[in-house]
Parts: C-alpha cells; sequence; structure tokens
C-alpha cells in the first residue's frame, strides 16, 4: 500500500508507463535524437562536417580526407513536481495510486522540459541551448503570409536549413495552427497536410509533425519549428523517483485566502516526483521557423 511505501521509485511497470507518455507527451522526445546517459555529465563525439574525396590520377596519390569531429557535453537537471491529494489515496496500492496520477505527472513533466528545450523558458540548461535561441542567432525565419501561401513558407523555412547542407526531418507547432495547416495547399491545389489516423503521425510535405501543449509554446515568438532534429539530443538519466509527506507545508501553492497549504492542518499528503533530463543542440544552422505575420503599422 501506498501509506507503507512512502519513499522509493515507482514500480519498473507504471514508471515505465510513466515515461511512456512523458516521452509521447513531449515533442523534443519525438523528434530530437535520443542519447543514453549512465551519468549526470556525458561528453560524446559527433560529425560535424564529412570528409571529402578527391580525383586521383593514374600512379598519384590518393589525399587524405578531412572530417571534423567535435566534442559536446550533456548535462541532465532534475524536473521535479509535487502533487498534493486526499489521504484517501494513501490507501491505494502503489501500482493504482500512479496510474492515477501518471496523467498529471506526465503533463507536468512534458510540459517543462518543451518549454525549455524549444524556447529557452526557465531553461536549466545554459543560455544559448534552446531551439529558438538557435533560431534567432542564425536568422533563419519566416514571416508568416511573407511570400505568399503557407506551402510557400514551409519551403522556405527547409531551404533555410538546406543551405547549410542539413536536411529538416520534421516539423513541431501546435495544434492552434493546424487550422492553417489543414489549409494549406500547393501550386497544383492539392493540400499539403496529412492529420493523424490509424495511428500515424500528421505529416505537412511529407514530414512529421509533433504538437507541443499549448502550455509549452511561446506562439508569439513563432508559429512553428523546421529542423534537422539529429542536431537536437536529448537524454533520460533515472527513471522517476518518489516521496510523501503528510506534514509540509506547500509555499508555492496558495489557498482562497492566500495562504501557503499546510498539509497537517488540511488532513492531506503531497507526493513529489523526480526524474533528471538532458537536452543540448549541436548546431545553431539546423533550425528555422515561421514566425507571426508582420503587421502593417
Amino acid at each position: 500500500m501506498l501509506q507503507d511505501a512512502r519513499t522509493g521509485s515507482i514500480p519498473k511497470e507504471e514508471s515505465t508507463l510513466v515515461l511512456k507518455e512523458f516521452m509521447q507527451s513531449s515533442a523534443i522526445t519525438q523528434l530530437a535524437k535520443y542519447e543514453p546517459m549512465t551519468k549526470p555529465e556525458k561528453e560524446f563525439t559527433y560529425l560535424a562536417s564529412g570528409p571529402g574525396a578527391y580525383w586521383v590520377g593514374e600512379g598519384e596519390r590518393i589525399q587524405t580526407g578531412k572530417a571534423t569531429w567535435l566534442t559536446a557535453k550533456m548535462v541532465t537537471k532534475k524536473l521535479g513536481i509535487i502533487l498534493p491529494a486526499s489521504k484517501e489515496f494513501l490507501r491505494y496500492s502503489v501500482s493504482d495510486f500512479f496510474n492515477a496520477m501518471k496523467p498529471a505527472i506526465k503533463e507536468s513533466f512534458a510540459i517543462k522540459f518543451d518549454q525549455a528545450a524549444l524556447f529557452g523558458t526557465n531553461s536549466p540548461f545554459g543560455t544559448g541551448t534552446s531551439v529558438w535561441e538557435k533560431i534567432q542567432a542564425s536568422g533563419n525565419t519566416i514571416a508568416l503570409n511573407s511570400i505568399g501561401n503557407l506551402y510557400d513558407e514551409l519551403n522556405g523555412v527547409m531551404a533555410l536549413v538546406e543551405d547549410h547542407d542539413k536536411d529538416v526531418n520534421g516539423f513541431t507547432t501546435t495544434r492552434r495552427f493546424r487550422q492553417k495547416l489543414r489549409g494549406a495547399k500547393d501550386a497544383n491545389g492539392l493540400p499539403i497536410f496529412n492529420d493523424a489516423n490509424a495511428g500515424v503521425t500528421s505529416q505537412a510535405l511529407g514530414l512529421p509533425i509533433g504538437y507541443v501543449d499549448s502550455k509549452s509554446w511561446d506562439y508569439p515568438k513563432a508559429h512553428l519549428l523546421a529542423a534537422d532534429w539529429d542536431y537536437a539530443r536529448y537524454g533520460i538519466l533515472q527513471d522517476i523517483e518518489y516521496k510523501i509527506s503528510e506534514d509540509a507545508t506547500l509555499t508555492t501553492i496558495e489557498d482562497a485566502e492566500g495562504n501557503p497549504i499546510n498539509l497537517f492542518e488540511r488532513d492531506m499528503f503531497a507526493l513529489r516526483a523526480t526524474m533528471q533530463v538532458g537536452f543540448m543542440t549541436l548546431s545553431e544552422d539546423a533550425f528555422a521557423a515561421v514566425t507571426p505575420e508582420v503587421v502593417a503599422p
């Protein structure tokens, strides 16, 4: 029972389900490349530019191609949530309790992770590491309705990435923007958007679209992001751990009168769940954005 197991890791089956739903809810975990983590810091090398070949005359020496390998270091940070609940949940089995809490945990973790990785909102990963900050540095933006219809703009942001010899392999946006995607047509009047059905991911111009919770998205900055997502990496270090308290005072939440919530006074308890995740971007020219329409003064 939960009241007899107040500290520890979520049971493996439930932890796997929560982690799976977190990864299905986060746009970053859907699109970016996974980097296995066994410790809080990990250094790895990646191919920044490949070797070139050379024309060789008969009997001449073949020149040695030079590949550029760079080293990157990913650091994981702790992500946590505190969920207050009534005492009746203490009489649940651990498995039943985490099945009930699973939606709140996965949504909270996914929103916070995407906010930091996509737009740098309250990011613990350092200045300049988010996708949007890389786009600002490169200037890879096209305003909505600036060069034609949405088909032209999507084609344009893909070209901005392709100009640097990288391939866009996915888009990310919010469901708020899906209406514009549904209405977009190419030069022949054919729709460029295929909505999700039968387990198939939504696509535009043949590329997958990862949807982000609207709470994770900064709509005044960008309506859609396009990227070669191999240049964005994420890692997950630990399973989700939890601890339960019945006598804490929660200073980050207030009652109707503006007072902190005291669990002992209200006969409640709170669950604290934590996990460790990492994120980094490897190139500033691998990302581009469709930004809001510029309104003439």
